[in-house]
């Protein structure tokens, strides 16, 4: 029996105890996974055996008692849902089209299981085309780990989308989505989403691999080489000879920490060049090298490490010692620590996509929101930064907008009629254009109408302050307005709610400006359905400018003033609800030369004619 002093001991104990852990279930636990895998190569039959060893441990509260692996290679083949998906929406990937349907037995992909053991016991699975569904022999308990075992086979397909073989740059392996990969499970359950050519979800883990292939080939991606001075082929360290191999093949092996996703490309022509920066990254880039590459790839090689060195200092330090640029899939892709980007291009398109995939580090790489729920949340902030960093780069004139493209694709989405809310499953766009558009571009200005509404430098800090809350958690859209309303203590679960779960639109409009005595009246009309804070810029007969600031009530409070912006003289809030606004001007009408709402353009007014007037 417990006496009186060990009995509030205990209860003091079992205080804590419970304290603690309803702090740990108010955190967002993350699964993790370590795979070990060794795969054997045949760039004859361009066929390949593979082997798994997989330690999931569960960190969530839930009992598992199954698991889900996805199997994309299984889409390249006539059917599949990815290619009845691009043979039946109205505007179809032309990279796709209905390539898929003709591919033949021997330019087909897949990827099969054949064993899959937990701790040693049989697993009840089927292979459902891109999904295995596993029924597990015993649950898997919160906050333990088990052993998965697989052996696998597969097909590399024809080069069609992002992965396969004999790309029409003549690469010829993009070794993409290749092995069995254990599906996401999170606060949402478990997403074990069918491939139908979109966007990737995955779990942070350690990757061991070992890929065994023809002696001739060059091999690039993820992961930092562990066997430099056996395999050579530009990998070796100054002044160490590579033993010749006594097979025909050598064995590659990789180790990559704490990453999502394990990609490699292979060619026999790769030219590697290395480029060593002064904060320990270490930048690759591989290519074959001819007429059409050799210039400009060379002259990438400046370009990559400006764009990191800039990404790091403005959105979260590169968290990996190694970027891979690697000439291969069907466009540009990004992967951790490495893209694959078709070669072909002028220097600014080369550019251009190696700064995207790059940027994709950060968001897609480090953040890894849920890509197919929210695919705006990584394409969207990749371009927005991406726009950032090819201005710095490439040195425009301040005065310049870099987010113009973005403004010109959600304009072109509106006019469409096509837009459907950012909320939208990545895969359950009704069409690719309102997809593209919607994620890309209206996913950019999410961050461009913030920086209007909270001011630029309280968004630039907020960015740094997303990467150091969220890298390595998993964000949502909630979590990134939090952070937005932590930095700028205002409100603005309105704009989220506006933004991403509607198409409403912004249109503001100058009605009149009147004359009232020795005072102007000026009317402003908000003719479309979101609602925004205005910054009215006024110019007088003299050139001098001022602002006139009206934010919205439901934001609760003000952006500070913005640096290089015209000096504030009259702030008034604006209920939403009030389709009109009538300010007093405490200015002659004679001595005004014009009213305009946003002059910066930054807001994302889908008519701006009306947003003028001059006298």
């Amino acid at each position: 029996m417990l006496n009186m002093k060990n009995s509030c001991s205990f209860l003091l104990f079992l205080v804590l105890m419970g304290t603690l852990q309803v702090n740990a279930q108010s955190d967002r636990w993350q699964q993790s996974v370590s795979y070990k895998m060794e795969v054997d190569m045949d760039v004859n039959t361009n066929q390949y055996q593979g082997t798994q060893v997989i330690a999931y441990t569960n960190n969530s509260p839930d009992t598992l008692h199954r698991v889900f692996f996805h199997l994309y290679y299984n889409a390249f083949q006539p059917n599949s849902m990815m290619d009845v998906r691009s043979r039946t929406i109205a505007d179809p990937d032309r990279r796709v089209g209905d390539r898929i349907s003709k591919l033949s037995p021997e330019e087909i992909g897949y990827l099969h299981v054949q064993q899959l053991t937990m701790n040693g016991l049989p697993v009840d699975y089927e292979e459902v085309e891109t999904i295995l569904e596993g029924n597990l022999p015993q649950p898997i308990l919160p906050f333990t780990t088990v052993l998965f075992e697989t052996r696998f086979e597969g097909q590399v397909p024809l080069q069609v989308r992002r992965a396969g073989r004999d790309s029409e740059e003549g690469v010829r392996y993009s070794m993409s989505q290749w092995y069995p990969k254990i599906s996401n499970y999170d606060y949402q359950g478990w997403h074990a989403n069918p491939y139908i050519g979109r966007e990737f979800y995955g779990i942070w883990g350690d990757f061991d691999v070992r890929i065994k292939i023809d002696k001739e080939y060059t091999l690039g991606g993820t992961g930092y080489l562990q066997n430099n001075n056996e395999i050579g082929h530009g990998y070796e360290d100054e002044g160490v000879k590579v033993p010749t191999p006594e097979s025909d093949k050598l064995t590659w092996h990789f180790n990559a920490p704490r990453v999502h996703d394990f990609m490699w490309a292979a060619d026999p022509n790769y030219t590697h060049d290395k480029i060593e920066m002064d904060n320990g990254v270490t930048i690759h880039h591989l290519y074959i090298k001819s007429s059409r590459t050799a210039s400009n790839w060379e002259k990438l090689k400046s370009y990559t490490p400006a764009a990191l060195s800039y990404m790091s200092e403005h959105f979260g330090e590169y968290p990996y010692k190694q970027f891979s640029v690697i000439q291969g899939g069907d466009g540009g892709m990004e992967y951790p620590m490495s893209t694959l980007i078709t070669g072909h291009r002028t220097l600014g398109s080369l550019v251009g996509v190696m700064v995207h995939e790059l940027v994709h580090s950060w968001f897609h790489g480090v953040l890894g929101n849920n890509e197919s729920l929210y695919p705006w949340m990584d394409e969207g902030f990749t371009s927005y930064a991406s726009s950032l960093t090819m201005a710095h780069i490439f040195s425009e004139q301040p005065s310049e907008n870099p987010h113009r493209g973005s403004f010109a694709g959600y304009q072109r989405l509106v006019e469409s009629g096509l837009e459907e809310p950012l909320a939208t499953h990545a895969d359950h766009f009704h069409t690719n254009v309102a997809y593209g558009s919607a994620a890309y571009a209206k996913g950019a200005l999410f961050l461009v109408q913030l920086g209007y509404i909270i001011g630029e430098e309280t968004l630039a800090n907020a960015m740094l302050r997303y990467w150091n809350t969220w890298k390595y958690r998993h964000p949502n859209p909630n979590d990134v307005i939090r952070v937005m309303e932590k930095e700028s203590g205002l409100e603005l679960d309105w704009f989220k709610e506006y933004w991403v779960y509607t198409t409403k639109t912004i249109d503001y409009a100058i009605k009149s400006v009147k004359e009232d005595g020795e005072n102007t009246l000026l009317t402003l009309e908000r003719k479309g359905l979101m609602p925004m804070p205005l910054d009215v810029v006024i110019t007088y007969q003299d050139g001098s400018q001022e602002t006139l600031y009206l934010p919205l009530a439901i934001q609760r409070g003000e952006k500070p003033e913005e640096k290089g912006k015209p000096k504030r003289i009259h702030t008034e809030r604006w209920p939403w609800v009030e389709p009109e606004k009538t300010v007093t001007i405490e200015v002659p009408f004679r001595q005004i030369k014009s009213v305009e709402i946003d002059p910066s353009e930054r807001m994302a007014d889908i008519n701006r004619d009306n947003n003028k007037k001059e006298f």
